[in-house]
């Protein structure tokens, strides 16, 4: 099935001031605007193909690249929240594609396995993945993604960061006035 332009590719009207173009919530539209595209071909291709939620495809993804990974590392490594991964898990574990088992060299550890269908189904989608991230960086020199992987790194970090007391500085800046813990 081809894909259908839904939204226009162009950029926002050039009506716009030049200080309205640079301020920091255009700056996270475009950040927005940018995953939702890299979506697409995942929504247009993969999801009802294979029945398998973003996040769920998100941690098949990963436990493909970084086998008997836990739980708790990959919240880590895709920054979405721990409830998010744990319904993400269980829907793989329900589909067959996952295992859940002890880490033989540290019991308390659950880490997650890929079955005989996750290697699968892995195989069959990362073509997929690649030629979006391939095709992401297609237009810029091999300097331009170092420096686009430093900048995101450095944003990364940024909403990561944390507090004398273990708090996210960027839930902590971001509480809505008035709010209390």
């Amino acid at each position: 099935m081809p894909y259908r332009k839904t939204m226009s590719n162009s950029s926002p009207p050039k009506t716009i001031s030049a200080q309205a173009e640079t301020s920091p919530a255009d700056t996270l539209h475009r950040v927005l605007r940018l995953a939702n595209k890299l979506m697409a071909p995942f929504s247009t291709y993969l999801e009802h193909r294979y029945k398998i939620s973003l996040n769920e495809f998100r941690l098949l993804m990963l436990l493909g690249r970084f086998p008997n990974s836990a739980s708790h590392e990959l919240a880590e490594m895709t920054g979405v929240n721990p409830m998010s991964v744990s319904r993400a898990v269980a829907a793989l574990q329900k589909h067959g594609r996952i295992t859940v088992e002890r880490d033989p060299a540290n019991k308390r550890r659950k880490i997650l396995v890929l079955t005989d269908e996750g290697q699968r189904l892995y195989r069959l989608m990362r073509p997929q993945t690649d030629k979006v991230s391939t095709y992401l960086v297609s237009d810029l020199k091999a300097r331009e993604v170092e420096t686009l992987n430093q900048y995101l790194d450095t944003l990364v970090d940024t909403l990561e960061s944390t507090d004398a007391d273990g708090n996210s500085r960027f839930l902590e800046f971001t509480r809505p006035d008035g709010e209390a813990d």
